[in-house]
């Protein structure tokens, strides 16, 4: 039998019986039980692998029985329809109304948090003897820089925050995905460039071939989208497009994942503009579709990450490099979102920006896009290397998940007395 329908069968059964299992008992957010749980199964498995072999280390006998491919999963199946499905549903007039905020959280917060995390990282890597360059750190800050949008607004939205602070904080990290990935084209030319300096133009080429294609295949599909009155044909025709720009991308040598992103913006963007002039859509089922599409795959996602947490052991000096993984995560996003909201001007709702900047930074939780990007430097790093940076960017992904998630209640409660409000 197919081995990928033997994997489907695996993968939904273990989502439902995880997801089951915390509706009635233990009851965390969706997302954070997944990866819990599956953490636990992996535990198992390793210590199930050892007593059945009885040689061989941890990574070498969780090696031999996990059977998920995340790599295949993430970069050649579901990243441009996850990316697609969260950046579909912006709202356009109320970015229209926080435009400066958003833009200046999803672009200078992201690239000041890059560059911070690097820079941590470097001065880590060089009292610990590492052989990391500096544009190898920074790209690594690029890795870990884009927060996952799925996991901090199913966690804030249980909140009641305020609508303004709520919106910006889910329109942040929508784009911030755009931003990341673009950083990491320029640090990973930088890596792969060496001294030659031609990595501007791999950048340009990149980031603007992917905006040029995603622009072409919504202008392409969008007028049949915008005409037809099927509603299911409206959902075929946006798997379409955000299909065939992920597909003409990786052909061209451009980013796929910003031609999704793309895609997924201008659909919004062109909705809500006809909706303006008076042309609503018939788009129920398309919303529907998308938010079912979205909540399957980021499902079947955490729990191949909490199986996959094998990376972490491949890394040399695992525990210590875990640990400053998290604290330069923590210490750059931090700082980044402090710097950027000196330039923000008043936030919405009377918020105080001290609370705003904990509740993001705490709220800053990393997912599937960090691990893809992580896994695609395997061929321009060595070994040590590449094994350091996926283990580091896993160390995150269930630091952030799994402790941030968990006690973003007591930081919100923190952030929602009288020091969080203007009086």
């Amino acid at each position: 039998m197919d081995t990928f329908l033997i994997n489907t069968v695996i993968l939904l059964a273990l989502v439902v019986v995880f997801g089951y299992l915390n509706e009635k008992v233990t009851k965390f957010t969706h997302e954070i039980a997944l990866m819990l749980f599956s953490v636990v199964l992996g535990g198992i498995l390793i210590i199930a692998g050892a007593a059945l072999k009885g040689a061989g280390t941890a990574p070498q006998i969780l090696e031999e029985i996990q059977v998920f491919n995340l790599e295949e999963f993430l970069i050649e199946g579901v990243l441009c329809f996850m990316l697609f499905a969260g950046s579909c549903h912006m709202r356009l007039l109320d970015f229209k109304k926080y435009a400066r905020i958003i833009s200046l959280l999803a672009v200078a917060a992201t690239l000041l948090g890059a560059v911070f995390y690097g820079l941590i990282f470097y001065g880590a890597s060089r009292l610990l003897g590492l052989s990391l360059t500096l544009p190898m750190c920074l790209m690594f800050g690029s890795i870990v820089a884009p927060t996952d949008p799925i996991a901090a607004t199913s966690i804030l939205k249980k909140f009641n925050l305020p609508p303004g602070i709520s919106f910006i904080i889910e329109g942040e990290s929508l784009l911030n995905d755009g931003v990341g990935v673009a950083l990491f084209i320029f640090f990973s030319g930088m890596v792969t460039a060496g001294e030659g300096g031609g990595f501007f133009a791999v950048m340009a080429k990149e980031i603007m071939g992917a905006v040029v294609v995603g622009t072409l295949a919504t202008a392409v599909c969008f007028p049949i989208f915008r005409r037809t009155r099927d509603e299911a044909r409206q959902i075929f025709t946006s798997l379409l497009a955000v299909a065939l720009s992920y597909v003409a991308c990786e052909t061209l040598g451009f980013s796929g994942a910003i031609a999704s992103v793309v895609c997924g913006v201008l659909f919004s963007a062109l909705r809500n503009l006809s909706e303006k002039k008076g042309k609503p859509f018939l788009s129920e089922q398309f919303d529907i579709f998308w938010g079912i599409l979205d909540t399957l795959l980021n499902s079947v996602l955490y729990v191949m990450l909490g199986l996959s947490f094998i990376h972490i052991l491949q890394m040399p000096r695992v525990f210590l490099l875990s640990l400053v993984a998290v604290s330069a995560n923590l210490i750059g996003r931090a700082g980044s979102l402090g710097v950027s909201s000196l330039f923000t001007g008043p936030l919405p709702d009377g918020y105080r920006k001290g609370s705003f900047i904990k509740l993001l930074t705490w709220g800053g939780l990393r997912g599937g896009l960090s691990v893809a990007l992580a896994m695609s430097t395997q061929s321009m790093l060595p070994d040590e290397i590449y094994h350091i940076i996926l283990g580091g960017t896993y160390a995150i992904v269930f630091f952030t998940t799994i402790v941030q998630g968990m006690t973003m209640r007591s930081v919100y409660q923190r952030c929602s007395n009288k020091e969080a409000f203007g009086d």
